[in-house]
Formats: structure tokens, C-alpha cells, sequence
């Protein structure tokens, strides 16, 4: 059975904005990682996105040169799955039942049994994702927060059949990465999601009911203590990505009131305005 100091090398599978955050942390903690992603383009846009986010760090002073050239040196890119080959694999893709399965059960076939396998889904039961792999006591839910090179909270979180060292490994890799791991049951949208839900959600019926408009809603939640309000924090993370994530969690509370999605938010994403990451959302940037 792996142990954490087994782990030299990691794979991150999606190079959006939580993968290429991912892949970041990893090579800046000294690990040897592979950033995969179909698209080469991506790719691209996440290794420029990657010397971007060094150079702001070197220009706030929490980041050496020195630190940069190390960790662009342990990065390598890769567009074809089968050979992202490592010792523990953390998967940051669609929230998409289907295409997580399929790409998983390809990671299995390719690695050693001993490899980790983690997903990074923000609401879909780790139960589900794994219950098709032939070991699924080597898989786990490693949960990160946008934005990845930042945010210190990890929850680690244990399917049905995760064992108890599956879990442990990736408690302590959190650790090693930086981070501020918590572990947490399998449940939809673990305990953040399931807590924050409902101030994207809530937010959205204000704007629906013609309560307030967006700007004053996140207004006067950010007068209330809050860093950013709900429409501001959607366009971070992606308007898109957002109502994935409360569509998954409102389909596996068996279509339960309280986590309903807005329509306000559908044509949104109908409309392709995403958030910053396309240059329009509930504002324009």
C-alpha cells in the first residue's frame, strides 16, 4: 500500500482553473507533476496562467525566483490519458457523472494498483464516481477551493469503500501541499458546498423576486462581513461551473426546494456568460 512518502510524482487530469491551480501547488511543493488535458489549448492557457500566478507572487514577495524555476522544471503537459502515469492522480473535470467514470476506469488500467486515486468533484458523491473501479478502495474525494493556489482548505472525504490509509494518505499529501485538510463523509457537496449552497441560491431567488439588483445584493453583503458577495463569487469561480455543481446537489437531494436551481442563472450559461473567465457573467470584465 502506498504511503505518502511513496508519492513523488502527480498527475492533475483538466487543466481549467482548479486543475492548473492544482498542478501549481504540487510542483511548487516539490513533487514531479504531469497537467493533463484533451485539449491542447488549455494546456496552454494553464501553463501561461501557472507563470502568471509565480510572477504575482514574486512581485508580492511570497514567491522566490528560485521557487518559480523549480517549479516550472518539475511541470510537464500532456494531451493523450493514457499516459499520465503517477503515484497518486487527482481528477479536476466536468461535474459529470458519466465522463468522471470513463476517465477513471482509463486511469486504473494504465497505473499500478497502489496508485491514489482522487477526485476533485464539488458535489457528486465519491461512492458514485468510484463504485465502477476494480479497486475502489484506492479512491477518494480530494476537494480543493478556487483558487487552488490559495485557498487552504482540503476535504478529504471517504466513499463507501475509500479504505482508512486511502484516506489517511491524502490527508497528510494535503499537508505536504500546504494545505489545511478536514476529513468529511461522502455526501452531496461534502460540508462547504452543502452549507454555501444556499448563498448562491438564496442570492438568486432575492434577484428573481426583484428583491434588489445584483450589484446592491452584493453590496450589502459584503457591508454584512462577507469578502465577496454571491453574484461577484459565481463570476470567480464560473457562472457555468456554479450551477453544475447546485443542478448535481439539487438532483441528489432527490430534487429537494431548498437547493433549486435558478433560471436566472440558466440563461447565463445558455448564453455562455460564464463570468470573468469569459469576460461576462452577472458583470462585465
Amino acid at each position: 500500500m502506498t504511503t505518502v512518502d511513496d508519492i513523488k510524482t502527480i498527475g492533475v487530469v483538466g487543466a481549467g482553473t482548479m486543475g492548473l491551480g492544482i498542478a501549481q501547488i504540487a510542483a511548487m511543493a516539490g513533487f514531479k507533476t504531469i497537467l493533463f488535458d484533451i485539449d491542447q489549448e488549455a494546456l496552454n492557457k494553464a501553463e501561461k496562467t501557472i507563470v502568471k500566478n509565480l510572477d504575482k507572487g514574486i512581485e508580492k514577495g511570497k514567491v522566490t525566483v528560485e521557487t518559480k524555476d523549480s517549479t516550472l522544471a518539475l511541470l510537464s503537459f500532456e494531451s493523450k490519458l493514457d499516459n499520465v502515469i503517477a503515484d497518486f492522480i487527482i481528477e479536476a473535470i466536468v461535474e459529470r457523472l458519466d465522463i468522471k467514470q470513463k476517465v477513471f476506469n482509463t486511469l486504473e488500467e494504465v497505473n499500478s494498483e497502489n496508485t491514489i486515486l482522487a477526485s476533485n468533484t464539488s458535489s457528486i458523491p465519491i461512492t458514485q464516481i468510484g463504485a465502477n473501479l476494480k479497486v475502489p478502495g484506492r479512491f477518494v474525494g480530494m476537494h480543493f477551493f478556487n483558487p487552488a493556489h490559495i485557498m487552504k482548505l482540503v476535504e478529504v472525504i471517504s466513499g463507501a469503500a475509500t479504505s482508512k490509509t486511502t484516506a489517511e494518505v491524502t490527508y497528510e499529501l494535503s499537508k505536504k501541499l500546504g494545505k489545511s485538510p478536514v476529513m468529511a463523509a461522502d455526501s452531496p457537496g461534502f460540508i462547504v458546498n452543502r452549507v454555501a449552497r444556499h448563498y448562491y441560491v438564496e442570492g438568486l431567488k432575492v434577484l428573481e423576486e426583484g428583491v434588489a439588483d445584483v450589484k446592491t445584493i452584493d453590496t450589502l453583503m459584503r457591508s454584512s462581513g462577507f469578502k465577496m458577495g454571491p453574484f461577484e463569487l459565481m463570476d470567480l469561480i464560473g457562472v457555468d461551473t456554479n450551477f453544475s455543481v447546485t443542478t448535481s446537489m439539487f438532483n441528489s437531494f432527490y430534487q429537494d426546494s431548498k437547493f433549486r436551481p435558478s433560471r436566472i442563472q440558466q440563461q447565463k450559461v445558455d448564453a455562455g456568460h460564464h463570468g470573468r473567465k469569459s469576460g461576462k457573467g452577472f458583470y462585465d470584465y
